[in-house]
């Protein structure tokens, strides 16, 4: 029978060194001494024969085989977690806390009649909502963060199913100089103004959705603070039609048409991070979810 060579512990200090950027930091981080970490990383990369980091400056850095050997450590130690949690589950038979990661997005409209429907036969659960916002959705289902999520795609080697269509408008106030264009404007007169941007609540967000050209930006965490704004004829912004589509219709902000890109519109997706591990709460919770949904399905 194989023995491994290597812990998990070791393991989780690798991971720990890198993501708190040096031993100081993950030595803080896990309450243990900077020596016992160097000292872990250096037996694992003496047991293996490979060097994973290597110090460039002051700093811990991956080697090649360090980013290879990571990405594969990580999901050992998250395939343990999840064993332990299915245990824990077996055993409790219902969970003391479930986790629902919903993209800002998201209409809560929708999500309200769950949420009641959920409450008398919750037995007692605790239900943690996390609002996230673009890739920080995608880290709360690639890190197991969320027992279950709402995000606006798919990650890969993932399911989900389809809840409902959100449509984003640009839309600023009606007396900003973008409002003052007759027909569509051109994304280079975009670039020239100030735009509001709703942060990514991911620890290492990517700038990958969206037109995010203009130079001039302002980040805001919530799309209310961005409408706020938007009323003090501050800037335009990107926003879900359903949050201000009254305010479109009242006059309070205006619609902007740009060449090429009217609208855009975007999906709800509801996806289990850990299929296998749901307890009876979140297969609850998941059902009430898309008994609720608002897409029509294909027949």
């Amino acid at each position: 029978m194989y023995r491994p060579k290597t812990t998990l512990e070791q393991w989780r200090i690798l991971q720990a060194v890198v993501d708190f950027g040096g031993y100081a930091q993950a030595a803080g981080a896990l309450n243990k001494s900077q020596s016992s970490l160097n000292h872990a990383v250096s037996k694992l990369q003496d047991m293996l024969g490979v060097q994973l980091l290597e110090v460039i400056g002051r700093k811990a850095v991956l080697t090649e085989a360090g980013v290879v050997m990571l990405r594969r450590s990580r999901d050992l130690t998250q395939n343990v977690q999840s064993l332990e949690l299915l245990a824990h589950n077996i055993h409790q038979d219902w969970e003391p806390e479930i986790v629902l990661a919903v993209d800002l997005a998201y209409p809560r409209d929708a999500l309200f009649p769950v949420l009641e429907a959920f409450l008398p036969e919750s037995r007692g659960s605790r239900l943690k909502i996390k609002d996230t916002v673009l890739t920080g959705t995608d880290d709360a289902i690639l890190k197991h963060q969320a027992d279950l999520a709402i995000n606006m795609n798919i990650p890969r080697g993932y399911l989900g199913e389809a809840l409902c269509h959100v449509e984003f408008v640009l839309v600023c106030h009606p007396q900003h100089a973008l409002a003052q264009v007759n027909g569509h404007i051109d994304p280079s007169e975009l670039a020239q103004q100030l735009q509001l941007v709703i942060a990514d609540t991911s620890d290492k967000p990517e700038e990958k959705q969206g037109w995010l050209k203009s130079e001039n930006r302002w980040t805001v965490s919530q799309f209310d603070t961005a409408i706020d704004l938007l009323h003090q004829n501050i800037g335009f912004c990107w926003l879900p039609l359903h949050k201000v589509k009254d305010q479109i219709e009242q006059g309070l902000l205006t619609r902007l048409l740009v060449k090429g890109s009217e609208f855009k519109q975007m999906t709800a997706f509801l996806i289990c991070p850990t299929p296998d591990d749901k307890g009876p709460g979140t297969c609850l919770l998941e059902k009430l979810i898309l008994q609720h949904r608002q897409i029509d399905l294909p027949s």
